[in-house]
């Protein structure tokens, strides 16, 4: 990991006019969106209930201070200069990420973008409570209201485009809308097969937990486990909230989880889950902070990082076979390491919330989801139509059915937020994940035995090296040619998942 202090400079001394000028403008603009994200993490983890008028305000003004400085006239008349200039690889990678947003963020009135702050920041406790309550004729109408804004969105970008996939845009911007669509058909085709093998299956999987773990033994236990992955405690934290996440920079990057105490298993995963987005944002390079360099390589490429290391990692065999001692002992257990490896692999179909999803009926869960928010979007589908849709699709998809809306379309955050077109980067980052493992696994000598006697650097190096260290150099699949020498492919997650639960369900 570099150790360049944020004030270090990219070669702005020998960089093209106007180049320094525009880096400049650019890092004050990450600055102020970094500032944002703070504000973010404290409503959700520790401002007091009665602090969101004054949150939402502070959020918008916030928001319509970086529209500005990103639609700053200037903006655009330095990327119309450099396009004449001899500029080194690098500075043409910040030169086309920040056009391709400024283009975008151009076309969106300042008003539109207050709105939809203010509007998410005001949701976020509406949606708190009717989920608590049961509610969703409470909450209705404000995600109504959101969805209204998002399609003013997505038409001010681009009129004559479907407007769900000008969305999906500003959370994958190069892969496309059409290759998750494919890949998001390719897993349902596959996945469901192997699903229903599982469940005809004669195999029953242990599960060692039995009663219920106070919160501050899962905490204790959660922590060891981000101290035996390497989490950098000096440059983040962990805490606790209502829907797990992270969030931060490459000096302060954030963790969050939650206890359920009938499921410490649940903990453990959601925490390596975080870590492993925590990990990727603390590899970012540090002397290229407040320039896209500096910044992530989308959603899909970040929740790879998330869930290669809770699924090829936190579910291996060769994790459980170390750590088993450490929640043995935390947790006054006495399980051994299959039963807490077949405790993490468990596949459970009649599972109702996403978060809380076994590795394979997870992809339902997106499905679900990716084809509600396209159809809010486009209007073939009214909001207070939502949760009978999501019952039914929950129904055909997994056998299932919500019977409160709190366990149904009420569970997520992410349409309170606004973000819509962001679910099916989780599933694109599974594949990813696999796919990168894969490009891992046969790089380093036996990173099984390495995870097994607990020896995570070679990991943390290779990722490094290949993904992290590259922030926005690359476009996605340039990325991905770059770290595994072949284009995005759904190949590795199917071999994968294949053979890891045809082994452990005996098909």
């Amino acid at each position: 990991m570099a150790t360049e202090s944020p004030e270090s400079e990219s070669d702005g001394e020998s960089a093209p006019e106007p180049y320094p000028a525009f880096e400049a403008h650019v890092k004050q603009l990450t600055y102020l969106n970094d500032a944002g994200g703070v504000l973010g993490w404290d409503q959700q983890v520790t401002m007091p209930e009665g602090g969101t008028p004054a949150r939402s305000k502070q959020s918008s003004a916030l928001s319509a201070v970086t529209h500005e400085k990103l639609t700053d006239e200037r903006v655009g008349e330095w990327l119309d200069a450099l396009d004449d200039t001899d500029l080194s690889g690098e500075q043409e990678a910040v030169v086309r990420e920040v056009r391709r947003e400024h283009e975008r963020a151009v076309e969106v009135p300042e008003e539109l973008v207050t709105e939809i702050s203010e509007t998410a920041s005001n949701a976020l406790p509406v949606w708190e409570e009717a989920k608590a309550e049961d509610d969703f004729d409470a909450f209705a109408p404000t995600l109504e209201r959101m969805i209204e804004l998002k399609r003013e969105y997505a038409a001010a970008i681009d009129p004559d485009r479907d407007p769900y996939e000008v969305l999906f845009e500003e959370y994958e911007p190069y892969l496309g809308l059409d290759t998750a669509e494919r890949v998001l058909e390719r897993l349902r085709d596959e996945l469901v097969p192997l699903i229903d093998e599982i469940q005809e299956s004669d195999a029953e999987l242990a599960d060692p937990f039995d009663g219920e773990y106070d919160e501050d033994t899962q905490e204790e236990t959660v922590r060891a486990a981000l101290d035996e992955l390497g989490y950098d405690w000096e440059h983040g934290r962990l805490d606790t909230a209502a829907h797990p996440f992270s969030t931060g920079t490459q000096f302060d990057a954030r963790v969050t989880t939650r206890f359920d105490p009938a499921d410490p298993m649940g903990a453990i995963g959601s925490t390596i889950h975080e870590f492993g987005h925590a990990t990727y944002t603390q590899g970012l390079p540090r002397e290229h902070y407040g320039t896209p360099l500096g910044q992530s390589r989308d959603l899909t490429v970040h929740e790879s990082q998330s869930r290669l290391w809770e699924n090829h990692v936190g579910r291996s065999r060769p994790f459980w076979d170390r750590f088993a001692d450490t929640v043995n002992d935390g947790l006054g257990m006495d399980a051994s390491p299959r039963e807490f490896y077949e405790a993490a692999n468990q596949i459970y179909p009649d599972n109702l919330i996403r978060v809380e999803a076994d590795e394979l009926t997870y992809h339902m869960h997106i499905i679900l989801r990716f084809e509600i928010e396209r159809d809010l979007i486009s209007g073939d589908l009214d909001v207070e139509e939502v949760p009978g849709v999501w019952n039914d699709k929950m129904e055909e998809y997994l056998g299932v059915r919500p019977e409160t809306d709190s366990e149904g379309c009420l569970q997520d955050i992410h349409w309170t937020h606004g973000s819509l077109g962001y679910f099916p980067t989780y599933s694109l980052g599974s594949v990813l994940a696999a796919q990168l493992y894969a490009s891992a696994d046969e790089a380093i000598e036996d990173l099984d035995g390495k995870v097994r006697a607990g020896e995570y650097d070679p990991l943390h190096e290779w990722l490094t090296e290949n993904v992290h260290r590259h922030g926005c150099r690359y476009e996605t699949d340039d990325l991905v040619a770059e770290a595994t020498g072949e284009g995005f492919t759904a190949d590795y997650f199917l071999d994968y998942a294949t053979g890891k639960f045809g082994d452990l369900y005996d098909l």
